[in-house]
């Protein structure tokens, strides 16, 4: 197996990537953009940014002076505004931020950042519960629709993801009878951390605890179900899953899980998550099953199984990050914009479902997620 890439050499080569489909534009009428949490995830979409034409990263937040420095050491931007009050850079002159920020705070960051008119990159999942959804959906209902508005759901804008789309659209596989997404990977340690003695220890370490992370399945696999969501048009009716700790010592998330959901038309796709393999295996894709054959898809291939030994297989031309920045910067540029909120918000209440299936032990409604 090849080695992982890492992010800090995604960003580094990102800049030698063709991006003629972009039209080139001055550093005046580019978007101007603010970031909005300044960790690794933030720090990765920005270091992304600052290589499309039509784009300006002038200013950063944080709460943390630390990760402010890192920032400007890892993303080759010069002289950007520094923020330590998100408020502060929301009532500044940027045309657009990405926010990045723990998932508990993303329903309040992405109502303010409406609220302020910007358009808007956030990444998923919308909330860690419940309310927090339904929060980002009433916000997202009452925002300006010149606003561009798109969650980190980065799939949706993959070139391999969109080509396989359209291919399932078209019937090359008939009709969708089965589905499953695996997201199967070594990230878990066996050494614990001591217990936050206060805010700003539990910040530090906010991806271990589920009241600020929601667990692996609505942060991480949440993903992979936006593209079940996507391919089998709509969220499904119900979940049963299992799943829960088995080597991981940190905060209280779990490590694992195996969820069933029960689409229109009873068709059942399976996830399967983990955070247990050994570090040297990484198995992160989709496979949708017809009469016809087989549509197999992933960050960076898809592939169409249409017979025996019959097997078509497409790379992705890069990471498909920068496929949803630059689909957003353009859209903003070209007056077309999208607001993603509602579906972004079904999605994550999707894994929500699978989360409270695997807690309660028992087949769960999309009904019953509604009104808890």
């Amino acid at each position: 197996m090849k080695p992982a890439i890492t992010r800090r050499e995604v960003v580094k080569s990102a800049a030698l990537l063709s991006l003629g489909a972009v039209r080139g534009t001055s550093a005046n009428s580019a978007v101007t953009v603010g970031l909005i949490g300044s960790g690794g995830r933030g720090t990765f979409d920005a270091g992304l940014l600052v290589n499309l034409p039509n784009a300006r990263l002038v200013a950063l937040c944080d709460i943390y002076d630390d990760r402010i420095e890192r920032a400007k050491r890892t993303i080759p931007v010069r002289d950007p505004k520094v923020y330590k009050d998100y408020h502060e850079l929301l009532a500044s002159d940027v045309d657009a931020v990405i926010i990045a920020t723990p998932v508990f705070l993303h329903p309040e960051h992405f109502e303010a950042a409406v609220k302020a008119r910007k358009n808007i990159y956030i990444e998923k999942p919308a909330g860690l519960d419940v309310e927090g959804c339904k929060r980002v959906i009433r916000a997202a209902d009452s925002a300006d629709r010149k606003l561009n508005i798109v969650f980190g759901f980065q799939q949706r804008y993959g070139q391999g993801y969109q080509k396989a789309r359209k291919m399932v659209a078209d019937g090359a596989i008939g009709r969708i009878q089965m589905a499953h997404a695996h997201w199967i990977k070594g990230a878990y340690s066996e050494t614990p951390l001591p217990a936050p003695r206060n805010y700003d220890e539990k910040m530090r370490q906010w991806t271990v605890w589920r009241d600020w992370f929601g667990d692996i399945i609505v942060e991480t696999y949440c993903h992979g179900i936006d593209v079940l969501n996507w391919f089998l048009d709509g969220h499904p009716a119900k979940a049963y899953g299992t799943g829960g700790r088995t080597i991981e010592k940190r905060g209280d998330i779990s490590d694992h899980c195996d969820v069933t959901l029960t689409y229109a038309g009873n068709v059942q796709a399976v996830l399967t998550g983990s955070q247990i393999a050994p570090p040297l295996f990484r198995s992160v894709n989709e496979q949708f099953y017809g009469p016809k054959g087989v549509i197999e898809t992933a960050r960076e291939y898809w592939t169409h199984y249409r017979g025996k030994n019959d097997t078509v297989t497409e790379k992705s031309p890069r990471e498909i990050t920068i496929d949803s920045l630059e689909t957003f910067i353009r859209n903003i540029q070209n007056g077309t914009p999208e607001n993603t909120g509602v579906r972004s918000a079904e999605s994550t209440l999707t894994a929500i479902m699978g989360r409270m299936a695997i807690d309660q032990k028992r087949e769960i409604t999309w009904e019953e997620v509604m009104k808890s």
